[in-house]
């Protein structure tokens, strides 16, 4: 076992503990079992929640045994957000979704190997659902204090603004019977959450102390990393087509990628620390890289790569990495598969045609030069690319020869312009 705690204090993402001396002993004295909960508000997880993901896969990688809840019974109810209140989905979808984020996780945790580190999968659905109003109220409400209860800062924002329902009010209630229930079945004596569940993880703490007195599995601990934010102070985990989701179908392989291959130089170091299982000395090297030659991107493609075979699998990185080089030059376009070529294309600046027409033509359909009449100027120039072989005439038009798959034509302007046409 190694020190976790150390490990994450210089990774730059512990942000909170209850008593770090005694966890330190609890993990020394280990295998400490602890849990984090990820309620299913919709299909899939997505980046966001891979700093919890890969928190859980840390401490199980350390010497620990790792829960991962899926909230059946908190996703119909839904954590308040500090801005409206949330709509709540029909019972037959959140379990659809509960079913989906059960997969996903199990790919990063070890659910299969016998032994004191053997993940556990959990749904708080089966102890929440049979428990009936009166037994909710009377054994377990009258130990959550109004007061407390108003304070927290989520509530306070929305009791100055719309208001808030009881059902979202409660929620607190529901997660500290998650941390019971898991001490009480499986001994967890932590639970970790990013920085925004304090009060909600701090409420179990208190609900267990005040239901079980002496705790027989010993004292249970909070332990909240810090919320990741953007150099440019936009939200982490979007970009300008939405949330960048763990599922493929939501997000390819070949945008999830390019997402982590576009972090802003000034957010590698920290995104280095927060999901890379590199050993300290490269990561430490790959920050000095940035730092001394941003244009290699070094730690961006360290990131995009160890990330998307992580997500994706080995394969499909390959094929990513491989369509990335292949756009600019360095590969055969021809020999990509056509679905990763399809994703690759899908985004860039692309325009869907029923006919060929001359290059000069499509540069200007997909946005690489102004006009028609700049279109033939770049081909004059040398600096119009189809399919990687440079355009030599001004006039020149693609024949179905080379359309790859039979659909897609690849357009570049110089070395790093790139748009898509296709036939269809």
């Amino acid at each position: 076992m190694t020190d976790i705690v150390d490990e994450l204090r210089w990774r730059g993402v512990l942000a909170q503990t209850t008593d770090e001396e005694a966890l330190r002993k609890a993990l020394a004295d280990g295998p400490l079992t602890l849990y984090c909960g990820f309620d299913p508000t919709a299909s899939s997880l997505h980046v966001g929640h891979l700093t919890q993901i890969l928190a859980l896969r840390r401490f199980q990688l350390a010497g620990h045994r790792p829960i991962a809840l899926v909230g059946g019974a908190t996703g119909l109810i839904g954590d308040p957000k500090p801005s409206a209140e949330r709509v709540l989905n029909d019972e037959q979808t959140v379990r659809d979704w509960v079913a989906a984020l059960r997969g996903q996780l199990s790919a990063f945790l070890d659910f299969d190997t016998a032994g004191p580190t053997q993940a556990v999968m959990a749904n708080n659905y089966e102890w929440i659902e049979g428990i009936s109003a009166l037994t909710l109220l009377r054994d377990f409400g009258k130990h959550f204090s109004i007061n407390q209860m108003l304070a927290r800062e989520t509530v306070k924002t929305r009791l100055d603004g719309e208001g808030m329902s009881y059902t979202e009010f409660s929620y607190v209630i529901l997660q500290s019977l998650d941390f019971l229930e898991l001490y009480q079945r499986y001994g967890c004596t932590l639970q970790i959450g990013g920085s925004d569940q304090w009060g909600n993880i701090t409420a179990g703490l208190d609900l267990i102390r005040r239901i079980l007195g002496n705790q027989p599995h010993g004292p249970a601990h909070a332990l909240t990393q810090n919320l990741l934010t953007k150099a440019d102070g936009t939200k982490f985990g979007k970009t300008e087509g939405g949330t960048v989701w763990l599922d493929p179908e939501l997000t390819t392989p070949y945008a999830f990628y390019q997402f982590w291959l576009n972090t802003d130089d000034r957010d590698v170091p920290r995104y280095l620390r927060t999901f890379s299982f590199a050993s300290r000395e490269e990561i430490e090297e790959l920050e000095r890289a940035t730092a001394e030659r941003p244009q290699a991107r070094a730690g961006q493609r360290a990131l995009a790569e160890e990330l998307t075979t992580l997500v994706h699998g080995a394969d499909q990185c390959a094929a990513v990495v491989a369509a990335s080089r292949a756009l600019f030059g360095q590969g055969d376009l021809a020999a990509l598969d056509e679905r990763t070529l399809a994703a690759a294309l899908g985004e860039l600046p692309h325009a869907k045609v029923t006919e060929l027409a001359p290059i000069a033509d499509l540069l200007a359909l997909v946005d690489l030069v102004p006009s028609k009449s700049a279109a033939r100027r770049t081909i004059n120039e040398g600096g119009a690319y189809l399919n990687n072989t440079k355009v030599t005439a001004e006039d020149a038009v693609p024949t179905e020869a080379d359309l790859i798959h039979g659909r897609w034509l690849v357009l570049r302007r110089g070395k790093r312009n790139l748009g898509a046409v296709e036939l269809g």
